[in-house]
């Protein structure tokens, strides 16, 4: 039976944390089926947040304290997960601003081995919340933006109640460099970089006003991180040494299995399908740009106009990617320059006797010279799997 740890991470929270850990603790001890612990981390409090935790450890049977000299709740739940016993790590914010039901939904799915991480959602269907506008405004905003430019699949990175397989989450964690708020959404962002599986739990949250989470300042600190996030999973340093997954296998013992949908022949085919008509819609745009450009300036737009289409259906349809999209589409834009290198020095080295028509001829041609190269970079690089 999976055992549960659950930090607690805590900065000058005398008036609320005796209430939220009995809280807590009497849930525990009374609804929840799994052996478990709770563990209350300070992280620089200056009040009488630590007295407490200790006066809390020594009353309740279960209730571990831990002080940290420095600040930062990334630090904090950083600290628990690593050094835990536990099979399950878990954290959730003191204020208990999550309803307490969706913690065994949470769990459930690490404690099977479906999951390897867990989050609480307050954006996803079925989530019931109250807070004000301003930070259900930002919130959207944040999660938004992480969707458009780190392709994530995951709805809500900032919601204070997560759990993870403790064995699968700690190579992740020397790969999170923020200590801060921004710790949560760097922690899934690197997951899904790693391809793990998130399982979302839709929550019932109420905001508690008494919040130690200054917007302005998180929102900075967290687009900074965002940026120092991107940079490390494109230079490979995202990358982490985690345990491998079971292969996969059908349950019925006599199923017949359909072929790897990955099979070369059959991405080759459906490259050649998406490449056709790329290099078509390349050819067309060309010509109607040439009209008033010079052959540079006219395969240069017509290129980009084409390439986001182009890389996003072999994504799809030729490579089955599901990862997050960053990185990828940062390693096409490598294909991106090379592809327009040497289409345009076949452009501009073609005799001016060919005419328009030869100079488009000479075009797709070296276009098509380019094609099985990117196939290859697509395949071995671009899209690479990164975890069976």
């Amino acid at each position: 039976m999976a055992s549960v740890d659950i930090a607690i991470p805590v900065l000058n929270e005398e008036r609320a944390l005796s209430g939220c850990v009995r809280t807590l603790h009497d849930f525990l001890r009374d609804s929840f089926p799994l052996p478990w612990r709770l563990t209350i981390v300070d992280n620089g409090s200056t009040d009488r947040t630590w007295e407490i935790a200790t006066e809390l450890s020594r009353d309740l049977d279960g209730v571990h304290a831990r002080r940290l000299g420095v600040r930062g709740k990334g630090a904090a739940v950083k600290a628990a997960w690593a050094d835990s016993p536990a099979d399950i790590v878990a954290y959730m914010d003191v204020d208990l601003s999550t309803g307490l039901g969706a913690l065994l939904p949470l769990i459930a799915p690490l404690a099977s081995g479906h999951s390897e991480l867990a989050i609480g959602t307050r954006l996803g269907n079925g989530a019931r919340i109250r807070r004000g506008l301003r930070r259900e405004a930002v919130s959207r905003c944040y999660n938004g933006l992480l969707r458009a430019g780190f392709g994530a699949r995951f709805s809500d990175a900032a919601c204070g109640f997560k759990a993870a397989r403790a064995e699968t989450v700690r190579p992740l964690l020397d790969r999170v460099g923020d200590d801060g708020w921004f710790f949560d959404t760097e922690l899934l962002l690197l997951a899904e970089h790693n391809g793990l599986r998130i399982h979302e739990v839709p929550v019932d949250w109420i905001e508690d006003t008494d919040s130690r989470v200054r917007v302005a300042g998180t929102s900075a600190h967290n687009l900074k991180g965002m940026v120092r996030t991107a940079r490390a999973m494109a230079s490979g340093a995202a990358r982490a040494d985690l345990p491998p997954r079971p292969e996969l296998r059908p349950a019925h013992p006599d199923a017949v299995v359909a072929p790897q949908r990955g099979a070369t022949l059959a991405r080759f085919a459906s490259f050649a399908v998406i490449g056709g008509l790329s290099t078509g819609v390349h050819a067309g745009l060309y010509a109607l740009l040439r009209t008033a450009w010079d052959p540079a300036a006219a395969n240069l737009a017509a290129l980009l106009l084409c390439a986001v289409a182009n890389t996003e259906a072999n994504r799809r349809w030729t490579f089955h990617h599901d990862g997050p999209r960053t990185v990828p589409h940062l390693r096409a834009v490598a294909l991106l320059v090379l592809t327009y290198l040497v289409t345009s020095g076949a452009v501009l080295m073609a005799p001016p006797a060919l005419g328009r028509a030869g100079e488009i001829a000479t075009l797709v041609a070296a276009a098509l010279l380019v094609t099985v190269l990117r196939f290859v970079a697509l395949d071995r690089w671009v899209f690479a799997r990164r975890r069976s």
